[in-house]
């Protein structure tokens, strides 16, 4: 007993937070699949940002894809943002309704045989104002920067410093409010932040997300995210629809 008592205990979750950072290949063909349900679902939605749905509908719309597609449900509460609310980063999906000319933040993902996907895309309702423009291309621009320097023996850091130091050239520094991205697998957030303070090193398996943001308060939010695989000699991002500028008229 009195060993026992001598006995001292530390906390070993890091280990299996390290071990589920690296996806075998099972877990990488789940998450392809549960990211290929998720690039069909928002491809199907952005139509409906012109239908007059609220936030809050728009969800429910959402939930009914994931599971007529096969999916258990949401990863995380969808964040549908009309105008000013796409200026929001963590949003909370409301009421609101969609006006001519909001730019229209789609942030969304489903639970699919136990695995997680995320992603958001940036629409226009009904025209883009020049300065929504210009946002978009530099936030899309940003995404690019990050996914290029996905890489192995790369940081988490450097994909946050490649987008956020591009954003912060063009003027909007003060707008990228939020880390760069997130870890993914069977819980939508896992450990493994991709931002300016982790220093840990891309190893081939890691599935995280990026996505950089320019939010300008009660005026226009754009926020564009994809996962990332990083493989032996580089990525594969799990998304495939288009970051094109799209405008639903």
């Amino acid at each position: 007993m009195s060993k026992l008592n001598a006995t001292k205990f530390i906390d070993g979750s890091f280990i299996i937070d390290d071990i589920r950072q690296i996806k075998d290949e099972k877990e990488q063909e789940l998450m392809r699949e549960a990211s290929r349900l998720n690039d069909s679902v928002i491809e199907r939605l952005m139509p409906l940002v012109k239908e007059g749905y609220t936030e809050l509908e728009m969800a429910d719309k959402i939930l009914e894809m994931y599971l007529e597609g096969g999916a258990q449900g949401h990863s995380f509460d969808p964040i549908i943002g009309y105008g000013a609310n796409a200026a929001d980063p963590h949003h909370e999906s409301d009421n609101s309704k969609g006006k001519f000319g909001d730019s229209v933040v789609l942030d969304l993902g489903c639970v699919k045989d136990g695995y997680c996907s995320d992603m958001t895309r940036t629409v226009f309702l009904g025209e883009v104002s020049e300065k929504g423009k210009e946002v978009y291309e530099i936030v899309k621009e940003a995404n690019l920067r990050g996914i290029a320097a996905c890489k192995p023996g790369n940081r988490f850091c450097d994909v946050d410093n490649a987008c956020r130091d591009y954003i912060t050239e063009k003027g909007y520094g003060e707008y990228f409010t939020h880390r760069t991205g997130h870890s993914i697998g069977m819980e939508c957030h896992e450990f493994g932040d991709v931002s300016s303070v982790n220093e840990a090193i891309l190893k081939p398996g890691m599935i995280f997300s990026v996505e950089p943001g320019v939010y300008l308060p009660g005026e226009v939010g754009v926020r564009i995210e994809d996962l990332v695989l990083i493989t032996e000699d580089g990525c594969e991002v799990l998304n495939n629809v288009t970051k094109d500028l799209i405008v639903i008229k």
